[in-house]
C-alpha cells in the first residue's frame, strides 16, 4: 500500500513537469476476458492502472528523447521515470521491466524518425506533454490517495 501512495505522489510531481492538457483523453475500455480466471503463480500482480502507466512510460521516453534532441540538457523526464519505477515497482521486477521497456520503446520510436530538432519534433513533444499531463492527472485522481 505504501508504494501505491508513493506512486500517487510521484504522478502528481509528474504533472508539475508538464503543461496542463488541452483536452482530457478518453480512458481505454477494459479488455474483455474469456474463460476461467487462473491466478498466475508467483507473478507480479498487475495494478488496475498498468495500461495507462505503460502509456505514460512511453510518453516519458519520447519526451526524454525529443527534449534532448531540441537542446534541453536536464534529465527531468528520465529522472521522473526512475522515481516512478522506484515508487511503484520496488518489489515487482516484472512490472519494472515492462515499464522500462515502454520507456525505451517511446525513446526509440522517436529516435528512429527524428534526427534533428524540427517543427514536427517540437509539435510531437508538445502533444506528448499534453497527453502525459492528462494521463498522470487521471491516474493520480482515480488511483492516488
Amino acid at each position: 500500500m505504501r508504494s501505491r501512495l508513493l506512486a500517487g505522489a510521484t504522478l502528481l510531481s509528474l504533472i508539475t513537469l508538464v503543461i496542463p492538457p488541452l483536452a482530457a483523453q478518453e480512458a481505454a475500455p477494459p479488455a474483455a476476458t474469456t474463460g476461467p480466471a487462473i491466478a498466475p503463480a508467483q507473478e507480479d500482480k498487475p495494478a488496475p492502472y498498468d495500461q495507462q502507466l505503460s502509456r505514460l512510460a512511453e510518453i516519458l521516453g519520447s519526451l526524454h528523447y525529443l527534449r534532448t534532441l531540441c537542446g534541453e540538457t536536464s534529465d527531468d523526464w528520465r529522472t521522473a521515470m526512475q522515481d516512478l519505477l522506484n515508487a511503484d515497482t520496488a518489489s515487482e521486477p516484472e512490472r519494472r521491466e515492462r515499464l522500462t521497456a515502454a520507456f525505451n520503446r517511446g525513446y526509440r520510436s522517436f529516435a528512429a524518425v527524428h534526427t534533428t530538432c524540427t517543427d514536427a519534433a517540437r509539435t510531437a513533444e508538445e502533444r506528448h506533454r499534453n497527453e502525459g499531463a492528462t494521463l498522470a492527472g487521471e491516474i493520480a485522481a482515480r488511483f492516488g490517495n
